[in-house]
């Protein structure tokens, strides 16, 4: 790398340092302030709160991570342009082209650190978070549904519980349906609840029921109680809301693939996580192009005018991405397009600005 690269690069990426070491802590202080109160009233514990902290940290900031890259840039490269200092390179004989060059390591090096952490520290750090918020702040309220609780096992094996206590791992008026390769019912299982019971690996169900149907004969086997054993775990009655965000990239696949196989309703929830950790990195490119047209232009109100459009852009973007997010999840719409569509449009707006720009 030149001169020029190593001082632009040095600028960008001690601008993004010095956006999340600014911000963070007026994030954590903000939350702080506003949940301290229920953290003394539940008795947090201070290492846990220190934890909780050190978590909401790699959450949060990770979450944030586009739209600090996307100030950092249009601040930076708008002082320069104030500073004449992007003519003076241009005039060198420096094309637009080769100028980008020192941007596009700077957004390669944090689409590597944005992959890194996405994919493997930040659902750690999600579960802790999660746990801590539901434990502490959230006290008493869900974080799954737990009453009248469907759930699809397969092509032929279906579940029911009208209601389920995830601390005893207890599901009430428990229903099992078994049907037959040609759609008719091949045997039904019911009982009062239904105990996971760990020490033994083993499912207890009390006041048990079975009826076999065998044509138009039905055979019924009934005990007070029956230890036996099912093909799906306890929690899979009703995976924690915030389940997709705590498994790093192999384990989502694998309950992606395990979610599909039975048939589960919200299995697009699950991949729209895995999607939007692909498509993140790919956001930190497109930014960056669109951060670099706007502001390496000098203008009549300088840095504010193009501070004031980043943050135009940054909530157009975050609008667009909850709107497809929300139709993915509830209505159907492809999780594959609910992700590329907001980069798609957005990648089209950076070539279009950074052509108007190269003019």
């Amino acid at each position: 790398m030149g001169i020029i690269d190593r001082y632009i690069l040095k600028k960008y990426l001690l601008t993004f340092g010095l956006m999340l070491l600014l911000f963070v802590p007026i994030g954590i202080m903000l939350n702080l302030a506003e949940q301290i109160g229920k953290m003394i009233d539940n008795e947090a514990p201070l290492m846990e709160i220190v934890v909780y902290y050190v978590n909401f940290t790699i959450y949060i900031g990770h979450l944030l991570f586009p739209i600090f890259l996307f100030l950092s840039i249009i601040f930076f490269t708008s002082k320069m342009a104030n500073n004449t200092e992007i003519v003076a390179i241009l005039s060198s004989g420096v094309s637009f082209g080769r100028f980008l060059r020192p941007y596009w390591i700077g957004a390669s090096i944090i689409a590597v650190l944005m992959f890194i952490m996405g994919m493997f520290i930040v659902p750690e750090a999600s579960k802790g978070y999660n746990e801590f918020k539901y434990k502490y702040l959230k006290k008493g309220k869900q974080d799954r549904v737990t009453s009248n609780i469907f759930n699809q096992l397969g092509e032929q094996d279906y579940i029911y519980v009208s209601s389920f206590d995830p601390e005893r791992q207890i599901g009430y008026n428990f229903t099992f349906e078994h049907f037959s390769e040609d759609g008719t019912l091949d045997f039904k299982i019911s009982s009062a609840n239904i105990r996971w019971v760990p020490a033994d690996s083993i499912y207890r169900l009390t006041s048990y029921t079975r009826r076999n149907l065998r044509g138009d004969k039905e055979l019924v086997e009934t005990r007070r109680r029956l230890d036996t054993v099912f093909s799906f775990e306890i929690d899979d009655l009703t995976p924690v809301s915030y389940i997709a965000e705590t498994k790093n990239l192999f384990e989502l696949n694998e309950f992606i693939r395990i979610q599909k196989r039975k048939g589960a309703a919200n299995v697009n929830t699950y991949i729209m996580v895995l999607y939007k950790r692909w498509a993140l990195p790919v956001t930190a490119f497109i930014l960056t192009i669109i951060g670099v047209a706007v502001s390496s232009i000098k203008r009549r109100g300088g840095m504010g005018v193009n501070l004031a459009f980043g943050i135009g852009v940054a909530f157009i973007y975050i609008f667009m991405d909850k709107v497809f997010g929300t139709l993915a999840e509830q209505s159907g719409f492809s999780p594959l397009l609910a992700v590329t569509l907001p980069n798609v449009f957005f990648g089209f707006l950076g070539f279009f600005l950074l052509q108007k720009a190269k003019r």
